[in-house]
C-alpha cells in the first residue's frame, strides 16, 4: 500500500528547522539569505529574530590575552507571499545577510597603548551591516503544477566602520575608514520541485553578486603629513558576493520530516579596498599592486540536516547539526574564526488554524584560527571559542 505524507499535516514541523538559521558563518555570512517563506504554500507570512553571542578569545603574537572580541549582535527575518493563481505567486522578502562586529579590548597588540597618542586606550573595531530587500514572482508549470521557476529584484543597502588600533597592525596603527550607507541592486533566479503526497519539496536558488559604489572617509596618521596621503574621502567599489542555495525536504512518515540545506558563497572573490589603505601600503615595494584591507583565501560552504516530528496535532519538535567551512585559516584578524560545528533544537506551536509561533537555539563549536594582518602577517591565534544562537518566530499562512 502507497502511504501518504500530507504536507498540510507536516506543515507544524517545517519552520522548526530555520528559525536560527546562522551565525559566525564564514566571511561576513549572517542570514544565509534563507527564501523558503517564498516556497511555502497559499498565502503566508513571518517574522523572525536571531540572537547571536559568540566568544571568541586568544593570543596575540606577544603572549598577551586577547579577551572576547565578539560582540553579541541580532537581526530581523520578514517574509510575505501569496498565490495570485494556481499557476502564479509573488512574495517580498528582507533579510540583513551579512554583516560583521568585533571589538578589541585590555591590554593586547590590537589596542592602542601609547601614552602620547590620542588614540590611547582605543582598541581595533569593526562594524559592518547590509539590509537586503527581495521581492519573487513564481510560475508553475508541469501536469500537476509540480516544478516552479522564480526570480526577481534584490535591492541591498551596506554601510561600514572600521579602526585599526596596536601595534599589530604596525604603521596601519590608527587607521580609521568610515564606508557611508550605499544601496544598489542585484537579482536572484530559482526553480523547484514539489511532490505533496510524500512532503517532498527541493529548490536551487542563486543570487548575483551586488556592486556598490559607495563614499568613504580615511585617515591614515602614520601619513597624514606625506602630500596626498593625509585624511581624504572618495569613492569606494565593495561588491557583496553571490551565493548559491539549496533547500530539501520530505516526509519519512506521516509524522516526520527530514531536511537539507546546502549553501555555497565564494568568499574568495570578496575584498574591501579603500584608496587610501592601499595607495599608502603601495609604498612598500613589497606590495606593489597594494593591499586590500580584508580579503579571504576559501569559498564558503554550509550544510545543515535536520529532523522534525509532529508530537501533536499542534505541536512539533526538531532537531538539527550543521558545519560550515570557514573562507580559510589564517584569516583577517576582524573575524578569526575558521568555520563551525553546530547542533540546535527547536519547537513550534500552532496557536490556531492560521497561526503559530516558533523558538529555537543552537550551541556553535567554533573552528580555531589564526589571525592576521593584510600583509599576511600572523599576529594573533585563537582556539576552543564558541557561541550560541537563538530565535523566535511568528507564521501566519491560509490554504
Amino acid at each position: 500500500m502507497r502511504h501518504t505524507f500530507h504536507l498540510k499535516t507536516l506543515a507544524v514541523a517545517v519552520a522548526t528547522l530555520s528559525v536560527a538559521s546562522v551565525a559566525s558563518a564564514a566571511g561576513l555570512d549572517r542570514s544565509g539569505q534563507d527564501i523558503t517563506a517564498f516556497l511555502q504554500d497559499g498565502t503566508y507570512a513571518e517574522a523572525v529574530y536571531t540572537y547571536i553571542d559568540a566568544d571568541v578569545t586568544g593570543k596575540d603574537t606577544s603572549g598577551n590575552k586577547i579577551d572576547d572580541i565578539a560582540e553579541s549582535y541580532d537581526f530581523f527575518r520578514y517574509g510575505v507571499k501569496t498565490d495570485i493563481n494556481d499557476t502564479f505567486s509573488v512574495g517580498i522578502l528582507y533579510d540583513e545577510p551579512f554583516g560583521a562586529a568585533a571589538d578589541y579590548v585590555g591590554e593586547n597588540n590590537f589596542v592602542d597603548q601609547n601614552p602620547a597618542s590620542p588614540r590611547n586606550g582605543e582598541g581595533t573595531n569593526v562594524e559592518v551591516r547590509t539590509e537586503s530587500i527581495t521581492g519573487i514572482l513564481g510560475a508553475k508549470f508541469g501536469e500537476n503544477k509540480n516544478f516552479q521557476v522564480y526570480g526577481g529584484p534584490v535591492a541591498q543597502r551596506v554601510q561600514a566602520d572600521v579602526k585599526l588600533r596596536g601595534t599589530a597592525y604596525a604603521a596601519a596603527n590608527g587607521y580609521t575608514t568610515h564606508i557611508n550607507a550605499d544601496q544598489d541592486y542585484g537579482w536572484l533566479a530559482g526553480v523547484a520541485y514539489s511532490k505533496p503526497e510524500i512532503a517532498l519539496k527541493a529548490a536551487l536558488t542563486y543570487r548575483s553578486e551586488i556592486e556598490h559604489n559607495a563614499q568613504a572617509f580615511e585617515s591614515y596618521p602614520a601619513v597624514a603629513l606625506r602630500p596626498g596621503y593625509g585624511p581624504q574621502s572618495g569613492d569606494i567599489e565593495i561588491t557583496t558576493p553571490k551565493s548559491v542555495n539549496f533547500d530539501f525536504q520530505t516526509g519519512i512518515n506521516p509524522t516526520t520530516l527530514a531536511t537539507a540545506k546546502v549553501r555555497w558563497v565564494p568568499w574568495s572573490d570578496f575584498a574591501i579596498v579603500p584608496s587610501l589603505y592601499t595607495e599608502t601600503s603601495k609604498l612598500n615595494p613589497a606590495y606593489p599592486d597594494g593591499l586590500p584591507l580584508v580579503s579571504y583565501d576559501d569559498d564558503q560552504w554550509q550544510v545543515e540536516l535536520g529532523l522534525a516530528k509532529r508530537l501533536a496535532p499542534a505541536l512539533a519538535v526538531s532537531g538539527t547539526v550543521g558545519w560550515d567551512s570557514g573562507a580559510g585559516n589564517p584569516v583577517t584578524s576582524l573575524g578569526p574564526t575558521e568555520g563551525y560545528y553546530s547542533a540546535g533544537l527547536g519547537a513550534k506551536y500552532n496557536v490556531t488554524e492560521n497561526w503559530a509561533i516558533s523558538a529555537g537555539g543552537k550551541y556553535l563549536w567554533l573552528g580555531d584560527a589564526e589571525g592576521q594582518i593584510p600583509s599576511k602577517a600572523i599576529v594573533s591565534n585563537f582556539e576552543s571559542n564558541d557561541g550560541f544562537v537563538l530565535g523566535v518566530k511568528v507564521s501566519y499562512q491560509a490554504q
